[in-house]
C-alpha cells in the first residue's frame, strides 16, 4: 500500500510540475475591445494566497468561470458519479460478500456527507471566496485610473455587503473610484458619498453616487447629486432627471431580456452600453458582444465593463481604465466630473475596458466537460512559487497520511467515516453561523427592498441545522457501533 501510495504521489507531483512547465497559460490583463494583452497592467499574487495555494487557488479559479454558478452545480454531478464509480468498483472487487455488503450500506450513509461537502464548497465559493486573498491588478500606467460603474450594497434587494465593506473591497482591488448603483434607490448612497466628502473616511477610492434603474432594461444612472424617485417612472423621465443632475447613463447587460432594441436606447440619448459584465448569470456570449460592439462603434456610443458586484459571486475580474492626467491633484468634485466627462463625451480613446484573463473563452454548451478542463487550465497558470507551494503541501499531506496508515490507533481515528463526520460538523456549523449572521443584518436594512438576507439566512440556517443533525445521528450510531465492537 505504501509503495502504491508513493507512486501516486510521485505521479501527481510530476504533473503539477510538468503541466505549467510544458503547457503554460499566461495570466494577464487584456483589453476587452481588442482582446490584446496590455503591458500597462499586470497581476499581483499575494503571498498569503501562495502559502495556501491548494486551498485558495482552485476555489478562486472556479469562481472566475464564465458560468461559475452553473458549473458548480455540474461539479456535484462529477462528485456523485465518481463516488458511485468508486463504490461500485470496490463492491464488485470485494472478496468477502459480507464485508462488501457492509461497505455498500456504509457508502449509502456517506452519500449525504459527500453532497454536503460539495454544498459547503459551493457556499464558500459563492459567498466567501470574493474575500479570499485573490490576485489583484497592478496599474503601471502614468495617467490612467481604475473605475467601476456598477456595484451594489445591502440597500439593493439582492445585495449582501455594507457600504463601508464595499469601499474596502474596492480599495483591496486597487480601484481609484467607483459608483454605487443600488437598485431603484440612491438616497442611502448620497449619504455615504457626502460622508466621504466631509472627511469621515478616506477619499481613496472615491465613492460616487449612481443607481441601477429597473425600467424596460437596467440602466446605470451615474453622477447623481440629489435624491429623486425613479420607481414607476418611464425610461425617458429618469434619463431626463439624470441629465439635469449632470449625470451619465449606461445600459447594463442589455441582452438580459432584450425588452427593447439597441436603437431604442440610442434614441433616448444613453451614453453607451456595457460590453462586459462579471456577474455569472449575465456573462456575454460572443455573438451578443459583437453585436453591441459593432452598434456602439457605428453610433458613437461608449463601451464599458460592469463589475456588477453584490457582495457575493465572482471575484474582481473587470476594470475600466480611464485616462485622467494629474488625478491625485484633483479635488473630489473634479475627479468625478473628469470621469463623467469621458463617459458623456463618449471618448473611447480615454476608456479601456480591462479583463482578467486566465483561460480560453468557452461557450455554455457541454459544460459537463468544462470541469476537468478547468482543473487542467488552472495548473497551466501556476508560476514557480505556486508550484513550490503545491509540492510542499503534497509532501506534507503525504507524510501525514503515511504516518496515519502506519499507526493502528491513528488509523482507527482517521477513518473515511470520521473524516466525513468532521466535514459534516464543520460545514453545518459554517452554514449555521452564516445564516445567523445574515439574520442579524436584516435589521440594518429595514425599510429597504432587501429580501435576500431573509432568503439566504433561512436557506443556510436550515440546511446547516439539517447537516449538523445528520452528522450527530450518524456520529452517535457510529460511536455506539464501535463501542460494541470494542
Amino acid at each position: 500500500m505504501s509503495k502504491n501510495f508513493k507512486i501516486i504521489v510521485g505521479v501527481i507531483t510530476a504533473l503539477v510540475i510538468a503541466i505549467p512547465l510544458l503547457l503554460p497559460y499566461p495570466v494577464e490583463i487584456i483589453d476587452v475591445l481588442t482582446l490584446k494583452s496590455l503591458p500597462d497592467f499586470s497581476v499581483h499574487i499575494p503571498v498569503s494566497r501562495i502559502l495556501f495555494e491548494p486551498l485558495f487557488g482552485i476555489m478562486l479559479f472556479l469562481n472566475r468561470g464564465l458560468y461559475a454558478i452553473d458549473e458548480m452545480f455540474i461539479l456535484v454531478q462529477w462528485v456523485v458519479v465518481l463516488f458511485m464509480i468508486y463504490t461500485l468498483v470496490k463492491y464488485l472487487t470485494s472478496k468477502d460478500g459480507k464485508r462488501g455488503k457492509q461497505f455498500l450500506i456504509g457508502q449509502i450513509v456517506n452519500t449525504p456527507f459527500v453532497i454536503g461537502v460539495w454544498f459547503t464548497f459551493f457556499v464558500i465559493i459563492l459567498f466567501l471566496s470574493p474575500y479570499f486573498p485573490s490576485n489583484t491588478i497592478v496599474n503601471n500606467s502614468s495617467d490612467k485610473i481604475l473605475v467601476t460603474t456598477h456595484s451594489h450594497t445591502q440597500f439593493s434587494h439582492d445585495g449582501l455587503i455594507s457600504q463601508q465593506n464595499l469601499w474596502k473591497w474596492h480599495k483591496y482591488n486597487n480601484f481609484d473610484a467607483f459608483f454605487i448603483t443600488d437598485h431603484n434607490t440612491h438616497n442611502e448612497t448620497l449619504d455615504f458619498v457626502n460622508a466621504q466628502r466631509e472627511g469621515k473616511f478616506p477619499t481613496e477610492p472615491l465613492v460616487m453616487c449612481g443607481e441601477e434603474f429597473s425600467g424596460s432594461n437596467h440602466l446605470s444612472l451615474l453622477g447623481l447629486k440629489h435624491n429623486f424617485i425613479t420607481r414607476g417612472s418611464s425610461d425617458s423621465a429618469v434619463i431626463a432627471e439624470t441629465r439635469a443632475d449632470g449625470g451619465a447613463v449606461i445600459v447594463n447587460h442589455w441582452f438580459d431580456g432584450e425588452h427593447k432594441t439597441l436603437e431604442y436606447y440610442r434614441d433616448l440619448g444613453v451614453d453607451g452600453y456595457e460590453i462586459a459584465n462579471s456577474a455569472t448569470e449575465t456573462s456575454y456570449d460572443r455573438a451578443v458582444y459583437k453585436k453591441i460592439k459593432s452598434f456602439c462603434e457605428n453610433n458613437n456610443l461608449i463601451m464599458n465593463a460592469g463589475l456588477d458586484f453584490h457582495g457575493y459571486g465572482n471575484v474582481c475580474t473587470m476594470w475600466n481604465a480611464m485616462e485622467i492626467p494629474g488625478w491625485h491633484n484633483l479635488s473630489a468634485e473634479e475627479k468625478e466630473n473628469s470621469i463623467l466627462n469621458i463617459i458623456k463625451s463618449r471618448d473611447q480613446n480615454k476608456l479601456q475596458v480591462l479583463e482578467y484573463h486566465d483561460r480560453p473563452y468557452y461557450k455554455n454548451a457541454n459544460l459537463f466537460w468544462i470541469i476537468p478542463v478547468h482543473f487542467f487550465n488552472y495548473f497551466r497558470t501556476l508560476n514557480v512559487y505556486q508550484v513550490i507551494s503545491w509540492i510542499v503541501w503534497i509532501l506534507l499531506i503525504s507524510f501525514v497520511v503515511l504516518k496515519v496508515k502506519g499507526n493502528e490507533n491513528l488509523k482507527n481515528i482517521f477513518t473515511d467515516r470520521n473524516i466525513l463526520l468532521i466535514s459534516g460538523f464543520a460545514g453545518g456549523l459554517l452554514m449555521l453561523a452564516m445564516g445567523i449572521n445574515y439574520y442579524l443584518e436584516i435589521a440594518k436594512v429595514a425599510g429597504s427592498d432587501n429580501d435576500i438576507y431573509v432568503e439566504y439566512s433561512n436557506l443556510l440556517f436550515y440546511i446547516g441545522a439539517a447537516y449538523l443533525i445528520y452528522s450527530s445521528v450518524v456520529g452517535y450510531f457510529s460511536f455506539v457501533r464501535n463501542k460494541k465492537i470494542n
